[in-house]
């Protein structure tokens, strides 16, 4: 029986045929596991991306090219072989790594940018019919039950429980919204990269969607990697708010400010979980490979924004304190070494 090729040689194999061109070498961007690799042409690279899940593959192609005509914010997709999708190379100057080499102005400056580049991203697609054939994301009880509940990992972490005052149905109700914006989903800053010009695009669209819009502020927002404040991040958000996005101003920083709370808190819940089993990694491995945030700094920070957020609404300010609680045994894990 025949052994099954190794991706890099399928990647290798669908390229040269489908681009008529020898692949000189093919490395990987997200590590040798990933399902997209880095293809070397003699003047030119190509990603070319072999998902577990084929449907997948096939709906991202389909998102790049409706998008395409309206936007520049994203890579081009050229085509589909089969399973295998090719798209344009849009740097390997990850954004996660990069931020952090950048001191305070100039990390605004590029968080503008990636914050000014979802709003046109989201902005193209309501020139396109996406809205009318993309699924719908968190739309079912069982997701929202489970996204409102997240605080209660507060009684293991911190064997404090959460305030009666916690509003579990209103948060539920305001969850639940018609789903009638495009969302990339995913948008933490490992997937955006700056090219040779300093050009920002976001990548990985194969789990975008339709939903209030706001989420993938709260993506970026909440990546625990993400080195900008709470409050920073809500100003550039603000700032570049879309009057054209279907909500009001009002409306929509409400909205934001409940979702990356209970985000943060569902990056917290997989940090919990995780550091028991892996350990604590060392930060920049977390950023090269693109991983979870386990490192005590990470959830620190991550812990400090979501209170941030909690703390601006009505519906979630019982949770700042528990926040606060969380952060600083971080700290103490940070300075003692001792989980």
């Amino acid at each position: 029986m025949n052994k099954p090729l190794r991706l890099q040689d399928q990647l290798k194999i669908a390229a040269e045929a489908y681009f008529q061109s020898p692949v000189r070498k093919i490395t990987s961007p997200g590590g040798s596991g990933r399902a997209s690799q880095r293809l070397h042409f003699d003047d030119t690279t190509v990603i070319g991306s072999l998902r577990p899940n084929f449907r997948r593959t096939h709906l991202e192609a389909y998102i790049l090219q409706r998008l395409d005509p309206f936007c520049d914010d994203i890579p081009v997709c050229f085509g589909v072989v089969e399973n295998i999708m090719f798209q344009s190379d849009v740097g390997d100057r990850r954004l996660n790594r990069e931020i952090v080499d950048y001191d305070s102005g100039d990390q605004v400056a590029i968080a503008e940018e990636a914050v000014a580049a979802i709003f046109r991203i989201q902005a193209a697609a309501r020139k396109t019919e996406l809205a009318d054939t993309l699924p719908h994301l968190g739309s079912n009880t069982d997701w929202i039950k489970e996204f409102v509940q997240g605080p209660q990992m507060f009684q293991d972490f911190l064997e404090q429980g959460v305030p009666d005052s916690y509003p579990v149905q209103e948060i539920a109700a305001l969850l639940d919204c018609p789903a009638t914006q495009f969302v990339k989903w995913d948008c933490r800053s490992g997937n955006a990269a700056l090219d040779d010009d300093d050009r920002l695009r976001w990548f990985d669209f194969e789990y975008a969607g339709m939903r209030h819009g706001a989420e993938d502020f709260a993506w970026l927002i909440g990546d625990e990697t993400w080195p900008l404040d709470g409050e920073t991040m809500l100003d550039i958000v603000e700032d570049g708010f879309d009057p054209a996005c279907g909500h009001s101003r009002a409306d929509y920083l409400d909205y934001l400010h409940v979702y990356t709370v209970l985000h943060c808190i569902q990056r917290l819940r997989l940090i919990a979980r995780d550091a028991p089993k892996r350990g604590w990694l060392e930060q920049e491995r977390i950023r090269q490979k693109d991983d979870l945030g386990l490192h005590p700094a990470f959830a620190a920070h991550l812990c400090g924004v979501a209170a941030y957020f909690a703390d601006r609404n009505p519906l979630t300010y019982m949770l700042a304190p528990l926040l606060e609680t969380a952060e600083a045994a971080f700290r103490n894990i940070l300075e003692t070494g001792q989980a």
